[in-house]
């Protein structure tokens, strides 16, 4: 089960690689893209004075009015082909159709580590990311097939699930093993289950809050990258909306399991609060996304600014995943590499 386990890590993440590139195919070529804007100027019709055509008309006579005669082709100035789109969106449905599967290989991984390891397959560092990427992937197919329009945000999360994945299959990869004594509890259940599914919303979070600045830019006139991306993304108050809702909903999940963490440290160790390196980042990331939720919340605070908070505060997510456990020694050192 275990070497089952590791074969279908490197399955999924083929699969979310797919993924990413018919994402990309459609960001590139599809109505919003740039490859196709420059195509349709080549297939503008003559619609009304002054619109372009592909031969310039000779002048000729004033004639009686008649009835309009049906467009020579049904696509309105300014806009892609017909054509063109159309293909690019069909690899945009075949990318969520791959993210659902995916989706389905990368649960199977999580199921097969269970079995290997005789017991939950949340119990270490590599465990945790495999869970994290698989919640922020299931938020990513309940967002698309609820709101199509965010298609073009595929690109940049089957990217993050690849790069995850990647990571955790190259650098984090441990054998399955039981539990150590001080896992052993019913609180790892509770406690790492609410920490996961909120890392995971949150990841889900920052790709928006992060795509929001770059398309705000791109609408104030920026046109050095990354900026330039802008023009395909959906409308800036779209990815902030969204951004906000993300966020609104994982935090309560957040601040879950910094209780349950603490609950489970004083049943453990005796104490509610110990100022392990875990601990503090932990709370650190709690106050960043309270700060960012708050500059949301406030009137006078621009959209732009409270939205680099939800970004500062995925670094401090990232400094809590990675260095914590690389370089501080503490009571969670035991989610590190073995």
């Amino acid at each position: 089960m275990a070497q089952l386990s590791d074969v279908l890590l490197q399955v999924a993440v083929l699969v979310y690689l797919a993924a990413m590139m018919g994402y990309l195919v459609e960001f590139a070529f599809g109505r919003q893209g740039a490859v196709a804007r420059v195509a349709a100027r080549s297939s503008l019709v003559t619609v009304g004075p002054g619109a372009a055509s592909p031969v310039s008309p000779a002048p000729v006579s004033p004639a009686p009015p008649v009835s309009p005669a049906p467009p020579v082709s049904p696509v309105a100035p300014g806009r892609p082909a017909p054509i063109a789109s159309g293909r690019a969106a069909r690899f945009g449905a075949i990318a969520v159709g791959l993210s659902a599967l995916g989706l389905a290989v990368h649960i199977g991984v999580l199921v097969t580590r269970g079995l290997a390891a005789g017991r939950v397959p949340w119990g270490n560092m590599y465990e945790f990311v495999l869970t994290l990427t698989a919640v922020g992937s299931l938020g990513w197919l309940v967002l698309v097939s609820r709101r199509p329009a965010l298609r073009p945000l595929g690109v940049f999360v089957a990217a993050a699930l690849t790069l995850l994945l990647g990571f955790a299959g190259v650098v984090l990869h441990t054998a399955a093993e039981p539990l150590m004594p001080a896992l052993n509890s019913y609180w790892l259940k509770i406690h790492v289950t609410a920490a996961a599914t909120a890392s995971g919303l949150l990841l889900l979070g920052f790709i928006p809050a992060a795509l929001f600045l770059v398309r705000a830019g791109y609408d104030a006139g920026k046109r050095r990258f990354p900026y330039t991306i802008g023009r395909n993304l959906p409308a800036a108050d779209s990815l902030e909306r969204l951004t906000f809702r993300l966020h609104t909903f994982a935090f309560p999940i957040w601040t879950l399991a910094v209780i349950c963490g603490a609950i489970w440290a004083e049943a453990a160790w005796g104490r509610y609060w110990g100022w392990d390196p875990k601990e503090t980042w932990s709370f650190i990331s709690w106050v960043a996304y309270a700060a960012y939720l708050h500059a949301r919340a406030t009137p006078s605070v621009k959209r732009t600014t409270a939205t680099w908070f939800a970004v500062a505060a995925w670094g401090t997510m990232l400094i809590n995943l990675y260095v914590i456990n690389f370089v501080a020694v503490g009571l969670h050192s035991y989610a590190g590499v073995k």
